[in-house]
């Protein structure tokens, strides 16, 4: 399976190669020399090479997850995309038709609930460390940039005597005109691997 996700992630960048870099410089405000663009994703930044579409950052080079979703934003957005700032549960993107992504997505969080339990100040650290804000309910709730120009917000509860620990996802009601909604869980998988690095 790793060798098809890596021969997807090479047509993609083979891919951004057809687009009209300048576009994307002007469509995002990006950063740009003669060599790279350069697009904050959840706080960290990745150079994309102009002439071999190769993404990488201080890190190394950019896993399937977080080069997917640079792909898609950077080649698929549509025209004048915007944030509305309206935030709704992953779950419940108006644009879905059907639910197989939707148990996906719960058993998704499923891996991450366990792993978060009590331990509220770790992730709230990591969250900031990622640019996290305070923002919303929960024992840990906050509003984090994917990129720049667009947040998504992580809800998080402990567990008690009576609820299992809980995981809420929220994103921009118009997170589609920025990617397609299978990207989506390309990005929020990358930012909870991340949560999880940043509380060891």
């Amino acid at each position: 399976m790793a060798n098809n996700y890596e021969t997807m992630k090479l047509q993609m960048r083979d891919e951004f190669l057809k687009y009209d870099q300048a576009a994307m410089i002007g469509k995002f405000g990006l950063r740009s020399d003669g060599e790279n663009l350069y697009i904050t994703f959840f706080g960290t930044e990745y150079a994309v090479d102009r002439k071999t579409g190769d993404v990488r950052s201080e890190r190394g080079a950019a896993g399937y997850n977080e080069a997917m979703t640079i792909y898609d934003v950077l080649c698929w957005s549509k025209p004048g995309c915007k944030a509305s700032g309206r935030m709704v549960n992953m779950g419940s993107l108006s644009t879905i038709q059907g639910g197989s992504l939707r148990r996906e997505g719960d058993g998704l969080f499923g891996r991450y609930e366990a792993e978060f339990d009590q331990r509220d100040e770790a992730l709230a650290a990591a969250c900031a460390k990622l640019g996290g804000v305070p923002e919303g309910k929960g024992d840990v709730a906050c509003r984090i940039p994917m990129f720049p120009f667009l947040d998504v917000m992580l809800q998080y509860w402990d567990s008690d005597d009576e609820f299992p620990a809980s995981l809420q996802l929220f994103v921009d009601d118009r997170m589609t005109d920025f990617m397609h909604y299978e990207t989506v869980w390309f990005a929020l998988s990358h930012l909870l691997e991340r949560i999880k690095e940043l509380m060891k």
